[in-house]
């Protein structure tokens, strides 16, 4: 699996003119009242890259993702599903997957603690107790090289898109049962992986009762399934959760078989696109300010926390009554 480093690409990603510094105007509606203190902005960055079945190659590319996002000034770089390792038979993945202690994840503990970063790792393959499976783990790191939180995959990807392969993630992977939020100093972290994202109830119950600001959604998106949905179910979960979303991409072709759509973004609470990347196959970062006073500021104006109706939909990813949502989170 180990092989020669290869240069990381050019990076072509870009902020946009929002992420520039114009974001904050969105509508009369959405805007604050007041302008921003520096110390409501914080910068984070969203990573772009075509994984191999090279580990050491895919470890290079993003310690060089790691080394733009340090120049660039941002707190936190989120990298995409499959970041260390993407096969190209049937099986390679379980060959593969290590405990979290073990000399892949190490390597990159390490890289956090020399960047100073917090690494958001999504879709890491874990070695489980079943020998025939292993769990989609999403890892996130602290500037200290610290696990600071772990989501195993709750969904998985059992699919036939006409026009697209047949994808059967639950033949060599365990899904996990937990939802998992993670205090940074970026703000309350919701972690997820990919798939997940079809699945509203879990950003809601991410937002409502655990209390996120931002979420993460690392992918390795199909390309047939990414240009009809991608952007759009994103935007729709930051507006419906008035969150951040930072959605780390896998992009172009890792193999014969397997082709990602690419287009890592980072969306306000607004649901207004602040950064991304302009050639949805190149290696690189989008960098983006998470803004507290914007979230606020929306979350005030249009307090859907408080208008949920429990009394009519009863059970829903949000909690079943009142008392099961933070309301503390509803200004």
């Amino acid at each position: 699996m180990l092989g020669a480093a290869v240069p990381v690409p050019q990076q072509s990603c870009i902020r946009t003119a929002a992420a520039a510094g114009t974001h904050r105007i969105l509508s009369n509606y959405s805007k604050s009242s007041m302008a921003s203190s520096s110390s409501d902005l914080v910068k984070v960055a969203v990573g772009q890259m075509t994984s191999s079945s090279n580990i050491h190659a895919n470890y290079e590319t993003c310690a060089g993702l790691v080394k733009e996002a340090v120049t660039a000034g941002a707190k936190l770089l989120s990298l995409p599903e499959c970041f260390s390792f993407i096969g190209s038979k049937e099986g390679e993945s379980l060959n593969i997957a290590e405990p979290l202690d073990g000399p892949i994840m190490t390597r990159y503990q390490n890289l956090a603690r020399e960047s100073g970063l917090w690494l958001s790792l999504g879709g890491f393959q874990e070695k489980g107790p079943d020998p025939g499976h292993l769990y989609n783990t999403h890892v996130l790191l602290d500037n200290l090289g610290t696990i600071r939180g772990v989501y195993r995959k709750i969904h998985l990807f059992d699919v036939d898109v006409p026009g697209g392969p047949v994808l059967k993630e639950s033949n060599s992977t365990a899904a996990g049962s937990d939802v998992i939020s993670v205090d940074s100093p970026i703000g309350r972290l919701g972690i997820t992986v990919c798939y997940d994202l079809r699945f509203p109830e879990l950003y809601q119950n991410l937002r409502f009762r655990k209390n996120a600001q931002i979420l993460l959604v690392p992918s390795a998106f199909t390309k047939r399934t990414g240009e009809a949905h991608w952007e759009i179910l994103l935007r729709a979960r930051a507006i419906e959760t008035q969150c951040y979303v930072i959605a780390a991409a896998q992009a172009g072709k890792h193999n014969e078989k397997r082709e990602s759509y690419g287009d890592a973004l980072i969306i306000d609470p607004w649901g207004t696109i602040i950064a991304r990347c302009r050639d949805k196959e190149s290696t690189g970062i989008a960098v983006a300010e998470v803004d507290h006073s914007l979230l606020e500021s929306i979350r005030q104006r249009m307090p859907i926390c408080t208008h949920r109706r429990y009394d009519v939909y009863g059970n829903s990813a949000g909690g079943s009554s009142p008392e099961e949502t933070n309301t503390d989170n509803c200004t």
